[in-house]
C-alpha cells in the first residue's frame, strides 16, 4: 500500500482517476499486487463510498451467488475490489449501468489481466475507463513541488526544457539503494533489514497465489527458476524460440509462463520500431521485469553496495528508467507510444517515443559521465531515417545535470524534473 506510517504518497493517476470518475459510470484501476490500488480508491473516495474485498476462496456477501441481491444491499458509488474473484457480478453491473448512466457508480480494482478482467473490458465497454497503477515513480516519491516529470516537459517541447533547465528530485536513498529497494509501495518505507525478507514474502505469495489461480504450474520450483531468469533477461531483446531452455524447460511452457508475467503485470515488453527499413530492422520485442526490487531479489543482490559491480548493473539501470518513463506515459493524454530500435548491424537506440507524428529517442546509459559516443546510436537513427520527425536526443543517465553532448543531443539526470510552465 501507498499509505503506511501514517504517510500518504500522492499518485501521478490522481488527476486522472478523479477525471474518469466524472464521466464514467465505472471505473477499472489495475496492476499487480500491493501497488496502491486499494489505498489510491480509498484516500480519494474517503467515506463516500461503500468498499468490498473480495477472496478466492470465500463468496464474499454471497455475491457470487446472487449477484443482484448484493448489489442491492449496497449504494454507490461502490468499491468492488479485486473483482476477479467476483465474475458473476459483471452481467448484473452491466443491466444496472444500462438503466442508470450516472457518472462515479462503481470502481473495481483487478491484478490479473488475463480472464477477468478481460471479460470486464468486453462486458463494460463504453461504460467503464481503464486506469493502469503501478508502483511508485522516482517522481512520486520525491514528491516535488509546483514541478511537472521531465518527460511531460520534454514531449511538450525539449527546446524549453534545453533553454530553461532541469532541477534534480530529492530522493531518500542513493541509485543503487532505490533499485535495490525498487518500487513497491512497502518497499519504501521498510526499513533496509526487511526489504530482502519482503521481497521474498512478494515472490511466494506471487508464485504460490497468482500463477496457480492464472495457469496449471505443476513445479512450483522451476517456476521460481523462471522467473530469476526473467530478471536476468531483464532490457534485452526476447527470443521466445530459446526462451527457457536454460533452466530446462520447452519453448511452449517458458511462453506460456512469460505470459503468466505479463497477465498479473510482472513483466512489460516495448516491440520494434518498424521504419523504412523493415529487412533491416530487429523485429524482437524487448522485456523488462516490472519491479528492479524484485529482479534485485531474484538475483540474489544482497544490499545496494552490491549492485553497481553487479554485471545486470547496467540492464537494471535501463529498467529503472524504462519503469519511470512508462509510468510518467501512463498519465498523459495523448498517451505515447515506446518502441526500441536496433539494426541488424547492431546500431539501438534504448527507447523511442512517438507522439503527434514526432519521435523522441532515448538512450540509457549508467555511468555517471556520459560522452559523446554513448550518442552513437541516436546519430545512427536519424540517418536511418532522414524522411522521419526526429526530436532532439536525450541520454538518460546518473550524472548531475544536463549537458550537451552533440549538436542535436543531451545528457539529462534520471532524477530531473522541470518547473511547472517551463
Amino acid at each position: 500500500m501507498d499509505k503506511l506510517q501514517g504517510m500518504y504518497v500522492e499518485r501521478m493517476a490522481t488527476r486522472q482517476f478523479t477525471a474518469l470518475l466524472k464521466h464514467f459510470p465505472a471505473v477499472v484501476v489495475t496492476g499487480a499486487r500491493q501497488v496502491g490500488k486499494s489505498t489510491l480508491v480509498a484516500h480519494l473516495l474517503e467515506d463516500r463510498a461503500d468498499i468490498v474485498v473480495f477472496d478466492p476462496v470465500v463468496d464474499v456477501e454471497n455475491a457470487r451467488a446472487d449477484p443482484d441481491l448484493f448489489l442491492d444491499n449496497h449504494r454507490t458509488p461502490l468499491v468492488l475490489d479485486e473483482i476477479q474473484y467476483a465474475p458473476e457480478l459483471l452481467p448484473s453491473l452491466k443491466r444496472r449501468i444500462d438503466r442508470r448512466r450516472t457518472p462515479g457508480q462503481y470502481v473495481l480494482t483487478g491484478s490479473q489481466q488475463w480472464g477477468v478482467l478481460r471479460s470486464v473490458a468486453e462486458s463494460l465497454a463504453g461504460r467503464a475507463a481503464f486506469l493502469d497503477l503501478e508502483g511508485f515513480s522516482l517522481f512520486e516519491v520525491a514528491r516535488p513541488r509546483m514541478s511537472i516529470h521531465w518527460l511531460e516537459a520534454w514531449l511538450d517541447s525539449p527546446r524549453s526544457v534545453i533553454d530553461q533547465g532541469i532541477h534534480r528530485l530529492k530522493d531518500d536513498f542513493s541509485v543503487a539503494e532505490r533499485l535495490w529497494r525498487g518500487w513497491l509501495p512497502e518497499a519504501h518505507f521498510v526499513p533496509r533489514e526487511l526489504v530482502a525478507d519482503f521481497h521474498m514474502a512478494y515472490q511466494r505469495t506471487y508464485i504460490e497465489r497468482d500463477a496457480r489461480l492464472l495457469a496449471s504450474v505443476s513445479d512450483w520450483q522451476q517456476f521460481g527458476r523462471f522467473l530469476r531468469l526473467a530478471a536476468a533477461l531483464t532490457g534485452q531483446e526476447i527470443n521466445r524460440s530459446q526462451l527457457g531452455r536454460d533452466i530446462g524447460v520447452s519453448p511452449q511452457t517458458a511462453n506460456r509462463w512469460l505470459d503468466i508475467l505479463k497477465a498479473t503485470f510482472q513483466w512489460f515488453e516495448v516491440p520494434a520500431f518498424v521504419g523504412n527499413l523493415v529487412k533491416r530492422v530487429s523485429g524482437k520485442a524487448k522485456g523488462y521485469i516490472a519491479d528492479t526490487g524484485l529482479a534485485c531479489s531474484a538475483l540474489a543482490i544482497s544490499a545496494p553496495r552490491a549492485l553497481p559491480a553487479h554485471p545486470a548493473w547496467g540492464a537494471l539501470f535501463e529498467t529503472a528508467v524504462f519503469s519511470e518513463v512508462r509510468k510518467a506515459a501512463s498519465v498523459l493524454s495523448p498517451r505515447p507510444t515506446i518502441h526500441h530500435w536496433r539494426t541488424a548491424g547492431g546500431a539501438e537506440v534504448d527507447l523511442i517515443l512517438e507522439r503527434d507524428g514526432v519521435l523522441y529517442p532515448l538512450e540509457v546509459k549508467a555511468a555517471s559521465n556520459p560522452s559523446r559516443r554513448d550518442t552513437a546510436g541516436l546519430l545512427a537513427f536519424r540517418k536511418s531515417h532522414p524522411g522521419l520527425r526526429i526530436a532532439d536526443g536525450l541520454v538518460i543517465a546518473p550524472c548531475d545535470k544536463l549537458l550537451q553532448l552533440s549538436e542535436n543531443d543531451h545528457a539529462m539526470p534520471w532524477d530531473a524534473c522541470c518547473r511547472r510552465g517551463s
